[in-house]
C-alpha cells in the first residue's frame, strides 16, 4: 500500500463530533419528537406530523446491534481501500435513546464472528485507509457508561 496522505477531515462534515465525547449529530422535530439522522433542516418524516422545522441534536452514544454484516468485497471508487483489501464488518445499531436505526462501519479486526444481535456497542471515532475520520460503532464494555448525548454539547456542523 502506498503512503496515503493523512487528512483527519471527517468524511461527512456535521454528522459527528468528538469533543467532548464521540457522538453524532441528528435533528429532532419540536413538533412530535421524531429523531432523524443523518441531520437535515426542514420537513419531519413523521407522516402524522406537519412540521417543516427540525432542529440539530446531539445523539446517544449507545445502543443495542440490531443487524450486522461483513463486507468481503473492496467497495468501487470512490472508496479508498487498503491494498490488499482487508474484510470489515458493518453494524446496524438501535440507539439507546432515540430507538433510531444507524449504520455504521465497526473498527478494524472485529469481524461478523466477534458480533450478537442485542449486544451493547458504543460510538467511536476511527479513521479510514486515507486518513479521514469516520464514526464507528464498536462493542461496548458489559457496565454502560454514561450513554445520554454528550453534556453540554451543541452540534458544531463541521463533523469534529
Amino acid at each position: 500500500m502506498s503512503e496515503a496522505v493523512v487528512s483527519r477531515e471527517p468524511v461527512v462534515a456535521g454528522w459527528f463530533g468528538a469533543d467532548p465525547q464521540p457522538h453524532l449529530i441528528g435533528a429532532k422535530c419540536p413538533g412530535c419528537g421524531t429523531y432523524v439522522f443523518p441531520p437535515r433542516v426542514s420537513d419531519c418524516p413523521n407522516p402524522a406530523c406537519e412540521s417543516s422545522v427540525l432542529e440539530p441534536v446531539a445523539l446517544s452514544r449507545r445502543g443495542r446491534l440490531w443487524s450486522y454484516t461483513e463486507n468481503q468485497y473492496a467497495p468501487p471508487p470512490p472508496y479508498i481501500a487498503a491494498e490488499p483489501f482487508e474484510p470489515y464488518a458493518l453494524a446496524a445499531v438501535e440507539l439507546e435513546i432515540e430507538g433510531i436505526i444507524v449504520l455504521g462501519q465497526v473498527p478494524h479486526g472485529v469481524m461478523a464472528a466477534d458480533l450478537k444481535v442485542g449486544m451493547p456497542m458504543q460510538l467511536e471515532i476511527g479513521e479510514l485507509v486515507d486518513g479521514a475520520t469516520v464514526y464507528m460503532w464498536a462493542p461496548a464494555a458489559t457496565t454502560p457508561a454514561d450513554s445520554s448525548p454528550a453534556a453540554g454539547v451543541r452540534p458544531s456542523g463541521d463533523g469534529s
